[in-house]
């Protein structure tokens, strides 16, 4: 910690307190996966359909939080690492609010999304695996930037110069390269009430 002379201040309301008044379960859900595999979409009809149930939820997307809070960031290996660290923090604020936070980050390293599990109680965090082959991901290329990676013109790129860890046991695996966006979403929405943490309304 390199912050001195600062003492952490317990809130009168609790986090339990907070997801009962929203009559859910607080937690964050954690998409990880390579560039083009489907993370932000799938996030996106995730939150669509938790909001369509009245659940408190909220969204925190690779490329938007690096628009501003991760602005001063690049792509580097340690710039990787503190992009996560900076918003597993952020992540766990929100868990605190008693929010369902999702997070759609490639994340390609193990320790740190383990990092962002250990701060949070267990079943807090669960784990987003959008399985999608580098083929797929390079057909779709929606943003041109595998196209670029080849050229040799973007360096440390998540699956081409940089490694990507692929998740051992998620909480949630979607394969997505035969399924719609809609089934995707939902078998999310699925787990979440199997588990007990969001109701049917």
């Amino acid at each position: 910690m390199k912050t001195e002379n600062t003492v952490w201040h317990t809130q009168q309301v609790s986090k339990a307190q907070r997801a009962e008044l929203k009559q859910q379960k607080a937690c964050l859900l954690w998409y990880t996966g390579l560039s083009g595999s489907g993370k932000s979409t799938i996030a996106n009809a995730v939150d669509a359909l938790l909001f369509q149930r009245k659940c408190h939820s909220y969204l925190l997307d690779g490329d938007n939080v690096r628009h501003g809070l991760n602005g001063d960031l690049g792509f580097s290996d340690e710039d990787r690492v503190e992009n996560i660290r900076r918003i597993s923090e952020v992540g766990q604020l929100f868990v605190d609010a008693g929010l369902i936070v999702s997070t759609a980050f490639i994340s390609p390293f193990r320790a740190d999304r383990a990092l962002a599990a250990s701060k949070l109680a267990p079943g807090e965090f669960i784990e987003v695996f959008i399985d999608t082959p580098i083929e797929i991901c390079e057909q779709r290329d929606p943003k041109g930037l595998y196209k670029l990676a080849r050229a040799g013109e973007i360096k440390d790129f998540t699956g081409i110069d940089s490694a990507y860890e692929a998740p051992e046991n998620p909480q949630i695996h979607i394969n997505s390269a035969n399924k719609s966006v809609e089934q995707c979403a939902q078998q999310v929405v699925d787990y979440l009430v199997e588990q007990g943490l969001i109701v049917e309304r």
